[in-house]
């Protein structure tokens, strides 16, 4: 959701603004069914432009994630070590540590698996939780039809009223137990890689509602027959030919749940990262058809300790149910909150029927979140430390980020400085592709200047490489490659954005990224050609220097070079110069047409993949100023070093060999 507003509205604290040429692709075409309203066009301007409101939506997305990521953690927890827990029930002497203990090796066994089975689990999912939800509906009507339908009086509203009049404070400290009701099929549904929309919102409301409804009936009439026996009552109403087959299976539906939350945990740190709100991490795809089935190899293991941490911590459900509710409800009213604005800003929904979600919601989303935190002492206070740990990282990594790319912007260079650079240091075009790495996407980053001030000399053509994340699910391949050349012609110099959404594979092998790029490289000058060749001299820009073609030598130990380029131009060799060669020299003919320079520049370029590509790298230092104040030192030093010194880098996925990859390490004071 916050990936939407972002891709509406510029509300991202990162000054990586949207392109206008994003704003053409296919990805970011809403259809809507109205034309903006003037309320939605009032609330988009005052996002925009208060700068507080944008802190103020960051904050509640983090906040969010962290809730839902301690969610993923918790209901691993909860789900299998309740399900054990039925051993009790089955075998009376059993101790909680042979529970704890199996809860423990079902857990490990269940993340040691998660990376080969991720692809595959689509097709036992539907069964198992098929026969789930209809042996939960089948238990809550033999209850019903063995002792009697008096728990129908339930759908009285007068009983909860007598029951909150005799006893208010302990009716109100229920509300957060009375959730965890329908939190165990929200978490069995809370990833939708395997199912379409439609599907789970007709399943949810005529198989999983009414079976729940059914079981919880059940458990009600059961209670009202047997009132001693409170603990664990679904696994002491099922009828006990069918025990040992519904204990299974109730353990084989909270692996499910479990798995299927860990899948929905990895892919909100996938969008997180796209949005740059979580430090880059290694992502494995596991499908080749289906690119929403994910495995984040660091999370999965965290993921792991973390939920053993929490069973060996508490080793009962009820300390682990309270730290559930939590988590649950802060899920919920993030989801409300956002609901609300995408209505406001994107669905140009009435306000009547926005004032009315939000009150109903909310209103009672934080009744029942009071009544959750009422039990922070029992257990709840875990999970509290847990989302804050979790709120901190990716508060530090989105302020670093942000400082850090407001230093690259006032340190990129300008174009003149670029032309004065070449004549100043004797620089030379050396054959080949030069890629120059920046997360700018405009000007000239710093690097490049440092690296002309170490080695005086260039590629034959040089292209400043973007690696961009746009907020959108996916962006067409023919749509990836952005290009836009930087001085003129002769140069040979171009910015490459490369545009990936957060369900996009980034894992292309550097050979196959080279190839796609040139060959968006060669599309982009032949477009330019046609372009040119329809306008008349006086239509183009007078400020751009004119073209001059390139005069091509080779040096007699066979090696190519560029006199022409203007970075060359008031540069005087100390030797005489290289003779040329006639078959690989261009005539210096100044009516040459678009035709005969296109064909000329598609040559060099084609030459120049020839001879090879060479990566030049950023990898900066940033610190904090001196004067900058003790908790700025402190995050910027210390606690955002160490997460980008240990987080992955745009370009690691691409298998760089080492003979091709120049870093360049330049110090920032921010």
């Amino acid at each position: 959701m916050y990936s939407l507003i972002c891709r509406n509205a510029k509300v991202s604290l990162i000054p990586n603004h949207q392109l206008q040429a994003e704003k053409r692709m296919s990805s970011f075409r809403l259809k809507l069914p109205t034309p903006e309203l003037e309320r939605s066009i009032k609330v988009k301007e005052k996002l925009e432009s208060s700068p507080l409101l944008k802190k103020l939506l960051l904050g509640l997305v983090l906040f969010g994630t962290a809730m839902f990521i301690s969610n993923g953690v918790i209901t691993p927890a909860m789900s299998v070590l309740s399900a054990v827990s039925g051993l009790k029930v089955g075998i009376p002497h059993a101790s909680q540590d042979i529970v704890v203990m199996i809860s423990i090796a079902l857990l490990v066994v269940l993340y040691s698996l998660q990376r080969y089975a991720t692809s595959k689990i689509g097709f036992i999912v539907g069964p198992c939780l098929l026969i789930w939800f209809c042996c939960l509906g089948g238990i809550g009507i033999y209850n019903l039809s063995r002792y009697g339908p008096a728990a129908f009086k339930a759908f009285n509203p007068l009983y909860i009223i007598h029951f909150f009049g005799r006893n208010p404070f302990k009716a109100w400290l229920s509300l957060g137990g009375c959730l965890l009701c329908a939190t165990g099929s929200e978490a069995i549904f809370s990833n939708l890689c395997y199912f379409p929309v439609r599907y789970v919102q007709s399943m949810f409301v005529l198989l999983v509602l009414p079976c729940l409804v059914l079981v919880y009936l059940g458990q009600a009439a059961f209670l009202i027959a047997n009132q001693k026996s409170s603990k664990r009552i679904f696994f002491s109403s099922i009828p006990s030919e069918a025990f040992w087959p519904v204990f299974l299976l109730a353990n084989l539906a909270a692996l499910i749940a479990s798995r299927t939350m860990t899948i929905a945990v990895f892919q909100c740190l996938k969008q997180s990262i796209a949005l740059g709100c979580f430090p880059r991490l290694k992502i494995v795809h596991t499908s080749r058809k289906f690119m929403a089935k994910i495995y984040i190899p660091v999370v999965n293991w965290f993921l792991l300790a973390s939920c053993l941490g929490f069973i060996v911590l508490f080793r009962s459900t009820n300390d682990v149910g309270n730290a559930y509710a939590i988590a649950e409800l802060g899920v919920m009213i993030m989801a409300t909150v956002y609901v609300a604005i995408i209505m406001l800003l994107i669905w140009e929904t009435t306000i009547v029927k926005v004032i009315s979600f939000v009150t109903t919601f909310l209103f009672l989303e934080l009744i029942f979140f009071s009544s959750a935190l009422s039990s922070v002492g029992d257990g709840g206070w875990a999970l509290l430390i847990f989302a804050s740990g979790l709120l901190m990282i990716m508060f530090i990594w989105n302020y670093g980020s942000k400082l850090k790319y407001d230093s690259e912007v006032k340190q990129k260079l300008s174009k003149d400085l670029v032309r004065k650079l070449g004549p100043n240091l004797g620089t030379m075009r050396a054959p080949g592709l030069g890629l120059v790495y920046s997360e700018i996407v405009k000007g000239v980053p710093a690097i490049f200047g440092h690296f002309l001030t170490a080695l005086p000399a260039i590629h034959s053509i040089i292209v400043f490489v973007c690696i961009r994340n746009v907020p959108v699910p996916v962006v067409p391949q023919s749509e990836r490659f952005l290009f836009q050349r930087v001085c003129s012609r002769g140069y040979h110099m171009f910015r490459c954005i490369s545009r990936y959404g957060y369900k996009d594979k980034k894992q292309e092998h550097h050979n196959t990224f080279e190839r796609l790029l040139i060959e968006g490289l060669e599309k982009y000058i032949q477009r330019e050609a046609v372009e040119l060749s329809l306008q008349s001299e006086d239509d183009i820009d007078s400020d751009e220097e004119p073209s001059t073609p390139a005069r091509i030598i080779t040096a007699p130990n066979g090696s190519l070079y560029s006199l022409d380029v203007p970075l060359l131009m008031d540069f005087a060799p100390s030797v005489e110069p290289i003779p040329e060669t006639p078959c690989c020299s261009t005539p210096q003919d100044p009516a040459l047409d678009y035709t005969q320079n296109l064909e000329l520049e598609l040559a060099f370029i084609k030459q120049a993949k020839q001879t090879g590509a060479v990566y030049l790298i950023d990898n900066p230092i940033v610190k904090a100023r001196k004067d900058s104040w003790f908790f700025k030192k402190l995050t910027i030093n210390y606690f955002y070093a160490f997460l980008r010194n240990n987080c992955r880098r745009a370009v690691v996925s691409m298998s760089i060999p080492h003979s091709n990859l120049l870093q360049v390490r330049l110090t920032s004071y921010v």
